[in-house]
């Protein structure tokens, strides 16, 4: 009749389980890695980088960064009450597609959709978990079991341990760079499961899968030669949409690397960025606004430092800078400057909520989020082990939306993919530490 009774009782059965496969955190990542030693499939060729890669002339920089396996974490548990009838099949559930749930209730119950009836409620957090349907199917084969109404409510641990996580991935970057500091050719390879191949295959028939390269293979720099391409590497691990999707690890992988060249030609990483984006002027826009916002260029104590970052995805420009300071080895993120160009605004309050609420979603995932394995099964079971951002650790953000007439777009995407190169590019300039992967963690002697 209530869940802890549920729970003593599921605590008492002893369940032996098939063993799946045993592989590591190690084995996922020296796959994903050694994936990067060949060509890929290509997701964009821009100019002729294949001619332009044989050149001697200018500078080249090489780089290899790294992204884990993300839970979705929301606060509110998974739950799905579901009845299932001689003649109809109700379901009462919070979830991003109810479109979904209807058609695995009637899969399941034999029925016609027409007599499945899907109640859909207020979701809460969900940043791409409830658009899945595991624990729907859950509720309705038990209720249509046992022939009356059955409600289905995981714990903490449930969902940490058998989530659709958002994809672990390897990047492989290279540029060469002109006398003025400009990339001649950058290129750019990723490794990582794909969820378009079980969640979207629909999307795998534009001739790649562009949930592995958004961000990337669109990004707005103004290059002559672009080359993307990437491997689909199965590691038996199910991946979902997680906020942001592909932009969540190529935002932070392609911001931290053109900062590295920024540095590397001796030019400000802001008029390093304005340079490549001449024909961009809504990022252009978006990068001064958030740069005036933050006094860019303006001094700062010792151990503290400002970083830079922008990236369109869902048709919404963002640009962040964020504050840090490194003092004795801690980091503190003291500030985020947010710009934003969403096109027409028709609620302003909510842009700028979506906008906090993604960099507090993406910050967390940045600073401690990391799904690790070990002999094939998940090792978090809970915010002791899978950190949420606490209130002590909250930065001051400030968001200011700029004025379009343009298409409106999307706002509970966009401002995650930026958090984490803005945080780890003002890192490199506290401390000339250079982060290559998530999550962060300084060196000891920052």
């Amino acid at each position: 009749r209530d869940f802890w009774s549920a729970q003593r009782g599921l605590r008492t059965l002893r369940v032996s389980w098939t063993a799946g496969d045993a592989r590591s955190s190690a084995d996922h990542e020296r796959l994903l890695t050694a994936a990067l030693d060949q060509p890929g499939v290509p997701g964009r060729e821009l100019g002729d980088a294949a001619a332009a890669a044989l050149l001697d002339a200018g500078r080249w920089l090489h780089a290899d960064y790294y992204a884990p396996f993300l839970a979705h974490a929301a606060l509110e548990p998974l739950a799905c009450t579901a009845w299932v009838q001689a003649d109809r099949c109700d379901v009462w559930v919070g979830t991003q597609a109810p479109s979904r749930a209807q058609n695995h209730a009637s899969e399941l119950t034999g029925l016609s959709l027409e007599q499945v009836f899907v109640h859909s409620l207020q979701i809460g957090g969900a940043f791409g978990r409830r658009g899945e349907w595991d624990w729907v199917e859950e509720a309705v084969e038990a209720a249509r079991q046992v022939k009356v109404p059955v409600k289905i409510m995981w714990t903490r641990a449930d969902d940490l341990r058998h989530d659709f996580y958002r994809p672990a991935s390897a990047h492989r970057l290279t540029a060469r760079l002109q006398d003025d500091g400009r990339p001649a050719l950058l290129t750019h390879r990723i490794a990582a499961p794909s969820v378009a191949r079980r969640r979207s295959p629909e999307l795998l028939q534009r001739g790649h899968d562009i949930l592995i390269t958004q961000g990337s293979h669109d990004m707005d720099y103004a290059l002559p030669n672009l080359r993307v391409d990437y491997h689909d590497v199965e590691l038996s691990v199910p991946v979902g949409f997680w906020r942001s999707v592909g932009h969540s690890h190529n935002g932070f992988v392609l911001e931290s690397f053109i900062d590295e060249l920024s540095h590397a030609s001796a030019i400000d990483p802001l008029s390093y960025r304005l340079t490549l984006l001449a024909e961009v002027p809504r990022m252009r826009a978006v990068l001064l606004r958030a740069a005036q916002m933050a006094n860019w260029g303006g001094a700062l104590p010792s151990g503290r430092g400002r970083g830079i970052a922008c990236m369109k995805s869902y048709g919404t420009f963002v640009a962040q800078v964020a504050v840090v300071a490194v003092v004795e080895g801690t980091l503190v993120v003291e500030r985020v400057c947010c710009a934003v160009d969403a096109g027409v605004v028709l609620h302003p309050g909510i842009v700028e909520q979506q906008m906090h609420s993604g960099i507090v979603y993406a910050l967390s995932a940045a600073l401690a989020g990391e799904i690790t394995f070990k002999a094939g099964a998940v090792e978090q079971s809970n915010y002791h082990d899978y950190p949420a951002l606490r209130m002590q650790q909250m930065p001051q953000i400030d968001v200011s939306i700029i004025e379009s007439d343009a298409a409106p777009g999307g706002c509970g995407e966009p401002a995650a993919p930026v958090i984490a190169p803005a945080v780890c590019n003002a890192i490199f300039a506290a401390t000339g530490q250079r982060l290559r992967r998530l999550p962060i963690r300084l060196a000891a002697n920052a």
